[in-house]
């Protein structure tokens, strides 16, 4: 698979200055956002990079990438950093089939196994579900983000909730990485159904009694559902990554549209304070924008684009090629959820942009790699707020 995956220190474009003995404002300012983070630590590719095995965690987990390396000790599992009197067997964390390795590393965090489920299709497609494990009193964790096929993994989804409920699970979670649907959030047009809505309350219907997701498309969607939601958010993942880098120019964070400026604006105050640029568009129809004008100044200045998707990539590719020609010395794509609907491949992989910076939520195939990418593994992140919700703990600490 081609993806990037440079170790600590190693430069990954020409504007990397690693033998300078004085750091740059720029980057420290990068380090002095992502330390107010206490977890997690990122781990640069994982499963999807198919790194060079380095063993196996405590649990049972499945083998780990090591690409890079993070700047302190990954913490020890959950479970295993407990005393054996204190640890709680009522836990049990079952994939689905959309993004399998994620949640073997999941369960790896937390030193655990994967619970026993089978999964399978009819000859018609119809989707059968059975737990081959007891799971009466537990608190169940279903990890299945709804991406492509997205009817397929959402149905697979109810089904999961339907079996957990009917064996007598004390509660089920829903873990949603990447929610699908979430983008028809109001009526826009006359007539239009807002899909966001139905999805929350067939999730409620089949019986989940929690959600967790990350990075909504809008956070107004997480008023949709009858029951908590946890909302947490990819940033950090992808801060602590870029507090890795060494980038020698001032840096400058875009949001490609209007509608992210709030994403944006939270993004650059985390990097104390850094100037926030807006470009503007005009939506011709679905997947299809047209870049009209730039508000802010790019020129001289490393453009860091951010976004929650990146599902054509028309939107941020075009944004690129208006920050290039306003003058901006590169452009780095950041962004939680790596949809990459064609033509995204051949679009992000044009030149344009110097690195594009996504996490796991989204289990990527060998097709949809390319030199440019740099896929990060929001495990931790996941498994840390699993652990707070199953231990009655605050999901917010874990972002102070």
């Amino acid at each position: 698979m081609a993806a990037t995956a440079a170790a600590a220190g190693t430069p990954s474009s020409s504007l990397l200055a690693p033998g300078r003995r004085r750091r740059s404002v720029a980057a420290s300012s990068f380090r002095a956002a992502a330390s107010r983070f206490r977890s997690p630590r990122c781990v640069l590719g994982s499963e999807q990079l198919r790194a060079v095995e380095e063993g196996k965690r405590m649990g049972g987990g499945e083998p780990r990438g090591a690409a890079w390396t993070p700047r302190a000790p990954a913490p020890e599992a959950r479970f295993a950093a407990l005393p054996r009197e204190a640890r709680d067997s009522r836990m049990k964390i079952f994939s689905g089939t959309a993004n399998r390795p994620l949640s073997q590393e999941i369960a790896a965090y937390l030193g655990v196994d994967l619970g026993k489920i089978l999964i399978k299709r009819f000859a018609d497609g119809e989707i059968y579900v059975q737990l081959q494990e007891s799971v009466r009193g537990c608190d169940v964790f279903l990890v299945q983000p709804t991406c492509s096929p997205v009817n397929e993994n959402l149905m697979e989804l109810f089904i999961m909730i339907d079996a957990c409920r009917r064996a007598s699970a004390r509660s089920i979670t829903v873990v949603i990485p990447y929610f699908g649907y979430a983008r028809a959030d109001r009526k826009a047009q006359g007539r239009e159904a807002i899909t966001a809505k139905l999805a929350a309350n067939l999730l409620t219907e089949a019986g989940s009694d929690r959600v967790i997701v990350c990075d909504i498309h809008s956070t107004q969607a997480l008023g949709y559902f009858d029951i908590p939601v946890d909302h947490i958010h990819g940033q950090p993942v992808i801060l602590d990554y870029l507090a890795s880098k060494t980038i020698s120019k001032d840096l400058v964070v875009v949001s490609p549209d209007v509608g992210g400026v709030v994403r944006a604006r939270a993004f650059a105050k985390k990097l104390s304070d850094a100037p926030l640029a807006i470009v503007d568009k005009r939506r011709q129809g679905h997947n299809m924008s047209e870049v009209m004008h730039l508000i802010g100044d790019v020129k001289g200045k490393v453009a860091i684009m951010v976004d929650d998707m990146i599902d054509t990539a028309g939107t941020i590719t075009s944004a690129a090629t208006l920050l290039k020609q306003e003058g901006a010395e590169a452009v780095y794509a950041c962004s939680t959820h790596a949809v990459f609907s064609p033509p995204a491949i051949e679009r992000l992989s044009g030149g344009i942009f110097e690195e594009v910076i996504v996490t796991n939520s989204i289990l990527l195939p060998d097709n949809k790699c390319f030199p440019q990418l740099t896929v990060l593994s929001m495990a931790n992140l996941v498994a840390e707020t699993i652990w707070h919700v199953h231990r009655d703990g605050s999901v917010s600490s874990i972002f102070q």
